[in-house]
């Protein structure tokens, strides 16, 4: 597989699966969850991005074995989808950037995804680590993917934002490359706007060619419900006092008639979508499928023929993911008119709904009623907006187990580190991924 000659916006679609979800830090066993069906489903609905790592649990082999199974594997050959893993992270509190380790990795990544390339391998959780460490991986991923043509693209993921943008600035400065992609999450919400507001300039001059938004209800932050709360216990970061903000918008929402995931989901994805063009990619909204409408779906297959901002969704169910579809296709049946004060004209020849959007009009009157809806979620959230919690926290230790440095030393004795062998086990981990579940 040659240096692609394309930049990553060039093919990749706007819309990218996630699948931190097939892990047991959401579900009690992701081996009874309906993978493949997701997969198959994705796929043949016009998804056509899948986004892993190695941190996930069991997520890439099982999104592996779903798209080697013969109904996915016939249907949709590897060149049809893009897949997008991580290097780097082991576990909450141990992370390995060294050479020997992302070579090991990128090629184990190979054999569970089973596939021949990657088309995008990031650095995991880079606030973690140093900067010479982040450096040095990317040199590494870079190599492999000019001497092997493993990994296509190139890129860094994280929290914090002016990390993200202070090593996608290092980056550019001592390879004289820019980055190929850089992947924030929970920093494009209606909590927390800082990806755009402060992000994105910064990464723009950087030269980075994409950056997805990832988690767009927060990991779960954003939900009538609160925080997922797993077998793994509460994970999450916000405060009390952020989380009792939240359910006072939350009940604010349910008084309109409302829901807050919705209005979470509606406003990150589209506003992403539309705000985010600078750093988006050029891929169909959707691609064609064999039985879809081919009226109805038009304008999601045939693109728009300018960037649109990259937003990463995870899903657990085939009722998430049909959910998710279902917004998806009335933010982009939309598109067309994105000029707030243009004039509308397409009748409408059904019932306005979320199942069956047909009426650009009631698109562009749901995104005006969305962000209004936001404004004054915000209002309610007050001293919260743009509140981001610390990554790492203050006792974090880099500590890589012993089982670990043990496989790793014999990778090196055996000169088989970027060969597919047994690895250490892989302990439960109970802080959550970056790629949440969002509905």
């Amino acid at each position: 597989m040659p240096r692609p000659d394309v930049p990553l916006s060039a093919t990749l679609p706007p819309l990218v699966m996630g699948t931190a979800t097939f892990n047991s830090q959401y579900n009690p066993d992701p081996y009874a969850l309906p993978t493949t069906e997701l997969v198959r489903r994705a796929l043949r609905s016009g998804v056509r991005a899948f986004d892993t790592s190695p941190y996930y649990g069991p997520a890439e082999e099982l999104l592996g074995r779903a798209l080697a199974t013969e109904s996915v594997s016939t249907h949709f050959p590897r060149h049809k989808y893009h897949l997008l893993t991580k290097v780097g992270r082991i576990a909450s509190s141990s992370f390995d950037y060294t050479p020997a380790w992302v070579r090991y990795s990128v090629s184990r990544s190979l054999q569970r995804l089973h596939t021949t390339y990657l088309d995008a391998v990031y650095c995991h959780d880079v606030e973690f680590v140093t900067p010479g460490e982040v450096l040095q991986a990317v040199r590494e991923l870079r190599r492999i993917r000019d001497e092997e043509g493993t990994v296509r693209y190139v890129g860094i993921s994280g929290y914090p934002v002016d990390v993200l943008c202070g090593l996608a600035e290092l980056v550019l400065r001592e390879t004289g490359e820019p980055l190929d992609v850089v992947m924030s999450y929970a920093n494009f919400t209606l909590q927390n706007t800082r990806l755009l507001t402060q992000a994105l300039p910064r990464l723009a001059a950087a030269g980075v060619d994409v950056v997805p938004n990832a988690s767009p209800l927060g990991m779960g932050l954003l939900r009538r419900s609160g925080v997922p709360v797993g077998s793994m216990g509460d994970f999450h970061p916000a405060p009390a006092a952020l989380r009792g903000a939240i359910l006072s918008a939350a009940e604010w929402v349910d008084a309109q008639g409302e829901k807050m995931e919705v209005v979470a989901i509606r406003f990150a994805l589209e506003s992403w979508l539309r705000d985010a063009g600078e750093v988006g990619a050029l891929g169909a909204p959707l691609a064609k499928s064999a039985d879809a409408d081919p009226g109805f779906l038009s304008v999601l297959n045939m693109g728009t023929g300018e960037r649109l901002g990259v937003s990463v969704m995870g899903v657990s169910t085939v009722d998430e993911l049909n959910e998710t579809l279902r917004v998806w296709h009335s933010i982009i049946e939309g598109l067309e008119n994105k000029d707030e004060d243009q004039q509308l004209h397409t009748p409408s020849v059904l019932t306005p709904s979320e199942d069956a959007i047909t009426d650009r009009a009631w698109s562009h009157s749901r995104r005006q009623r969305i962000l209004d809806l936001t404004r004054q979620i915000q209002d309610i959230l007050g001293e919260w907006v743009d509140y981001v919690w610390p990554s790492p926290g203050p006792d974090f230790v880099n500590t890589l187990p012993d089982d670990h440095v043990a496989f790793k030393k014999g990778l090196a004795v055996s000169g088989q580190d970027s060969e597919p062998i047994t690895p250490p086990p892989e302990t439960a981990d109970p802080k959550i991924p970056v790629d949440t579940p969002d509905l």
